[in-house]
C-alpha cells in the first residue's frame, strides 16, 4: 500500500520534490535553446526606409477614426484620453497621390495631460517591391509638436522577424483646422 502524505518523512519529501522540479525543468521543459542556423538566419542586415504617413481625420473618407474617449477629453487641451483607429498611407513622397509604399494599421492615444503626447501602437505594413507582404511593429511614445521624434521597433514579420530598430517621425505638413497630418518618416531597422 502507498504511502500517504502525512507518512512520508521530510527528507523523503524533500527528495520526492526536488526529483519532480528538477525533472519538469529540465531539457524536456517548454524551451530550448537553438541554434539562428537552423532558421536559415543568417548576417544581420540595417535597412533605412524613407516614406510618408498620411494621417486624414476630417475628410468623406477619413483614415484614422476616434474609437473611445473619456468625459473629460473635450475639456482637456491635450485631448488626453482620445483613442483613434488607423489604417493610414504610406506613401513614397508627401503627396498623397504619391506611390503608396503601405499602411499604417493600428492605435494611437492621447496619453498625455500637460502636451500632446501620443501612444502609438501601430503595424507598418509594406504593400510594395522587395517588403511586399512583410510589416515592422512600432510601440511608443510620439511628442506631436517636437521637431524629430524617434520611436522603438519592437518586431516584425516576413523579411522584416527578429527586427529591432527605431523610426524617427518629422511633421511635415499640419492642418490645425482639420487635424490632418503628413508626417516624414525615417525607419533604420536591423533584421536578417
Amino acid at each position: 500500500m502507498p504511502k500517504t502524505f502525512s507518512k512520508l518523512s521530510s527528507s523523503t519529501f524533500f527528495f520526492h520534490f526536488t526529483l519532480l522540479f528538477f525533472s519538469a525543468t529540465s531539457s524536456g521543459s517548454f524551451s530550448n535553446i537553438l541554434s539562428p542556423k537552423k532558421f536559415g538566419l543568417k548576417r544581420e542586415k540595417l535597412t533605412h526606409l524613407h516614406f510618408y504617413f498620411h494621417d486624414i481625420v476630417s475628410s468623406r473618407n477619413p483614415t484614422a477614426i476616434p474609437v473611445a474617449s473619456a468625459a473629460s477629453t473635450n475639456k482637456s487641451h491635450t485631448g488626453f484620453g482620445v483613442v483613434m483607429m488607423a489604417d493610414d498611407p504610406l506613401t513614397a513622397a508627401p503627396d498623397p497621390n504619391s506611390k503608396l509604399v503601405g499602411k499604417a494599421q493600428g492605435i494611437y492615444a492621447s496619453a498625455a495631460q500637460d502636451e500632446v503626447g501620443l501612444l502609438m501602437v501601430m503595424n507598418l505594413a509594406f504593400t510594395e517591391g522587395k517588403y511586399n507582404g512583410s510589416s515592422l511593429s512600432l510601440l511608443g511614445r510620439n511628442t506631436v509638436f517636437s521637431r524629430v521624434r524617434e520611436m522603438p521597433l519592437v518586431g516584425g514579420s516576413g523579411l522584416f522577424r527578429f527586427a529591432r530598430g527605431y523610426a524617427q517621425a518629422k511633421t511635415h505638413t499640419l492642418d490645425l483646422k482639420t487635424g490632418n497630418a503628413v508626417v516624414e518618416y525615417n525607419v533604420y531597422v536591423f533584421h536578417y
